[in-house]
């Protein structure tokens, strides 16, 4: 599967660093709250829809949590390669709405505006029942 959005030429231009997305007043909360929610169950483990170069992610299993990923962009992942081997952070090449990975997570996330990726809404709906799929059941006490 490929990507028709997040061609190569996207992919270099995506990790800017001059870009508000990667300055620490908008990327330090988002990865604190992530990696809170995240262990909260004390497991840690994160799954990323959408997961690209790894601006959120990369922080994140830096943190300590278990981060694996999907997305449809090959040239993103190429990019997020140079920041995270693929045993660092594990991603799976394919739609987030379908793809499923192996295993439960603590957290499965997708940030800022990445749900505006899927054009349809029945491929949003089928986006969160995939990430509600790959959930760990919820502890009741």
């Amino acid at each position: 599967m490929r990507s028709q959005y997040w061609t190569e030429a996207a992919a270099a231009g995506y990790d800017h660093p001059d870009s508000p997305m990667f300055s620490a007043e908008v990327l330090d909360p988002t990865v604190g709250f992530l990696a809170d929610l995240a262990g909260r169950t004390g497991g840690g483990r994160a799954l990323e829809f959408a997961i690209g170069t790894g601006r959120v992610a990369v922080p994140l299993w830096r943190r300590g949590l278990e981060v694996h990923g999907i997305d449809t962009s090959e040239p993103m992942i190429a990019r997020l390669r140079t920041k995270a081997s693929d045993q660092d952070i594990p991603v799976t090449v394919g739609d987030m709405s379908t793809t499923r990975v192996s295993g439960v997570f603590d957290l499965v996330y997708l940030v800022y505006n990445t749900i505006s990726n899927l054009l349809t809404q029945e491929a949003q709906v089928d986006c969160f029942r995939n990430a509600a799929a790959h959930l760990l059941p919820a502890v009741t006490s």
